[in-house]
C-alpha cells in the first residue's frame, strides 16, 4: 500500500522534473542555435568591414601606380587583391551558413549583392589599369575617366555597395537579437508558470506523504521502546501498510529471539567458560614452545663457549707446555707459536661469522648489489674450484635464456654462498666423483643448484641443516656455520635456498634470487 503511495508521488515528481527537463533542452538548443547564428551574423559584419578597409587601401595604391608609375606598389597590390579574395570567400562562405539556418526571407539579396560588389571591385581594378596603360600626357586633375573613376565609381557606387552590405548585414543582427529576447522572455515566463505549478504540487505531496508515514513511524518508536524496557509481548499489534507490516513482524520476531537469547545466556556462558579453557591450553602450550626456544638459546651459547674453549685450550695448552720447558729452542717456541696463530685465526674466523650471522638477524648487513652477469660469474666460479679439484669433474649447465640475463646482487657475498655449497658438496661426496652446477631463469627468479653424488642427508638433519653449529652426522670438521651464512646471505638479497637429498645418492643445494635485471 505505502509503495503505491509512494510510486504515485514520485511519478508526479518525475512528470515534472521530466517536463522541466524537456523544456530546458528545448530552449538550451534554440538559445544554442541562435547564439551561433548571432556569432555567423557579427562574422559577416566584420567581414564586410574589413573588405571595404582592404578595398580602400588597394584603391589608394591603385592610384599611386596612376601617379607614380605603372610598377609602384606592384607587391601590395597584388598582396591587397589576395586580401580581398580571401575576405570575399568567407563572406560568402557566412552568407550560405546563414541563409541555410534563417531563410531567404531574412538574408535576402545577400548573396546576390556579394557577387555583384565583387563585380564592381574587380571593374574598379581594371578601370585603373586602363588609365596606367593609356599613357595619357594630359594632367591627371583633367583626366575625366580618372575623375570618373573616383569620384563616381569609388565614392557614390562602392560607398553604397558596402554600405548596403553592411546596413543590411546591421538588419540581420537586430533580427537574430529580437529572436533572442523573445525566446529569453519566454523562457522566464515558463520557469515562472512550471514553478508556481510544481511547487504547491510538490508541497502537497510531501505533506500527504509525510502524514502517511509519521504514524507508522510512531508506532515501531512506541515498540522499540518497549522492547528496551524488557517487554517482549509482541510489540506492535495494530495492522499497517504492507511494507510497515513486514517491518513490524521483524520487530515482533527480533522480540522473540531477544527473549530467547536471554533463556539461552547461562549457556553461552557456560560455552564462553569453556573456550577461555582452551585458549589457556594454547597459551599454555606457546609458552611451552617460547621455552623450547629460550632452550635453543642456551644451547646456542653452550654452541658457542664450546667452541670458544677447543681453541683457548689448546692455546693455553701451548703456552704451558712451552714455559715448562727449561731449556726451550727456537723451534719449539715457532711451533708453539705456529699452533698459537693457527687456532687465533680459527678464533677469529669463528667471531667474524658469529658477527655476521648476528648482524643479518639484526638486518644490518651492507651489500654493495650491482648489476651482474650470472653465467660468467658461475662459469668463473667453477673454473676455480676446478683447477682446485682436478681430480673432480664440476659441469656447468644453463639454459638459453641465463644468456644475457643479469641480477643486481652483491656479486662476491654470491661468491661466497657458491663457495660454500661446492666445498660442502666436495667434503661430503667421494673422492673423483662429479658434481654438477645447474642454472636456469623461470617467473623472475634466478635458479642455481649444486647437485653431488654424496651419502645424502637424512631427514632429521635436513630438518635443521641450515641452524647454526649443525654438522653432518657422519664427520666432524668445521664449525657448523656455513650454511647459516649462505641462508643469511641468499635471504638479504630477497632470495631462498633449499635442499633436497636422498640417502645413498647425494644431495641438491638450490639458491633462487630475484631477477631484476634484464640486460
Amino acid at each position: 500500500m505505502y509503495k503505491r503511495k509512494l510510486f504515485y508521488f514520485g511519478f508526479t515528481t518525475a512528470f515534472l522534473l521530466l517536463f522541466a527537463l524537456i523544456g530546458t533542452a528545448v530552449s538550451a538548443h534554440l538559445t544554442r542555435e541562435n547564439l551561433a547564428q548571432s556569432t555567423v551574423a557579427q562574422s559577416l559584419l566584420v567581414e564586410h568591414q574589413q573588405l571595404s578597409s582592404i578595398s580602400y587601401r588597394l584603391f589608394k595604391q591603385l592610384t599611386d601606380e596612376v601617379i607614380f608609375g605603372h610598377n609602384a606598389n606592384q607587391a601590395e597590390v597584388r598582396k591587397k587583391q589576395t586580401l580581398i579574395k580571401q575576405s570575399l570567400e568567407n563572406i560568402r562562405r557566412l552568407e550560405a551558413k546563414q541563409r541555410n539556418a534563417l531563410g531567404e526571407d531574412i538574408t535576402q539579396g545577400s548573396i546576390e549583392d556579394t557577387d555583384g560588389l565583387e563585380q564592381l571591385i574587380d571593374d574598379i581594378i581594371k578601370e585603373f589599369r586602363l588609365v596606367v596603360l593609356s599613357n595619357d600626357p594630359t594632367p591627371l586633375s583633367q583626366q575625366e575617366s580618372l575623375r570618373n573613376l573616383l569620384e563616381v565609381t569609388i565614392d557614390n557606387q562602392f560607398r553604397e555597395a558596402i554600405n548596403a552590405a553592411v546596413s543590411r548585414q546591421s538588419r540581420v543582427v537586430s533580427a537574430i537579437n529580437a529572436r533572442i529576447d523573445t525566446l529569453n522572455t519566454a523562457l522566464v515566463w515558463f520557469t515562472i508558470g512550471l514553478a508556481a505549478l510544481s511547487v504547491p504540487l510538490v508541497i502537497y505531496g510531501c505533506y500527504w506523504l509525510f502524514n502517511q508515514l509519521y504514524q507508522p513511524l510512531i508506532l515501531i518508536r512506541d515498540a522499540t521502546d518497549k522492547i528496551a524496557s524488557g517487554n517482549y509481548q509482541k510489540p506492535i499489534s495494530d495492522r499497517l501498510d504492507d511494507e510497515f507490516e513486514e517491518l513490524a513482524n521483524s520487530i515482533n520476531q527480533l522480540a522473540e529471539r531477544l527473549r530467547e537469547h536471554e533463556n539461552l545466556e547461562a549457556k553461552s556462558r557456560k560455552e564462553l567458560e569453556f573456550e577461555v579453557k582452551q585458549r589457556t591450553i594454547e597459551l599454555t602450550n606457546a609458552n611451552h614452545q617460547l621455552t623450547k626456544i629460550d632452550a635453543r638459546r642456551k644451547q646456542f651459547i653452550a654452541d658457542v663457549s664450546h667452541e670458544l674453549r677447543t681453541p683457548l685450550t689448546i692455546i693455553r695448552g701451548e703456552a704451558q707446555v712451552t714455559l715448562r720447558l727449561k731449556s726451550a729452542s727456537q723451534e719449539d717456541y715457532q711451533e708453539t707459536l705456529s699452533a698459537i696463530l693457527k687456532q687465533s685465526v680459527s678464533l677469529s674466523r669463528l667471531v667474524d661469522d658469529l658477527l655476521f650471522l648476528t648482524r643479518a638477524e639484526m638486518n644490518q648487513l651492507h651489500l654493495e648489489k650491482t648489476a651482474t652477469l650470472i653465467k660468467p660469474m658461475l662459469e668463473e666460479e667453477v673454473g676455480k674450484w676446478q683447477r682446485m679439484y682436478q681430480d673432480r669433474s664440476l659441469s656447468l649447465t644453463s639454459d638459453t635464456r641465463l644468456e644475457d640475463t643479469a641480477a643486481l646482487i652483491d656479486k662476491p657475498r654470491i661468491q661466497q654462498v657458491l663457495s660454500i655449497l661446492l666445498d660442502n658438496a666436495t667434503k661430503y661426496s667421494p673422492a673423483g666423483s662429479p658434481i654438477e652446477i645447474s642454472a636456469s631463469s623461470e617467473n623472475a627468479l634466478i635458479n642455481i643448484a649444486v647437485t653431488d653424488h654424496g651419502e645424502g642427508i637424512s631427514a632429521a638433519e635436513v630438518e635443521n641443516i641450515f641452524e647454526r653449529f649443525v654438522r653432518f652426522s657422519r664427520q666432524g670438521e668445521g664449525m657448523g656455520l656455513g650454511l647459516s651464512i649462505a641462508k643469511a646471505l641468499v635471504e638479504a638479497h630477497g632470495g631462498k635456498i633449499k635442499v633436497q637429498s636422498v640417502i645413498g645418492e647425494g644431495s641438491t643445494f638450490t639458491v633462487s634470487l630475484p631477477s631484476e635485471l634484464n640486460s
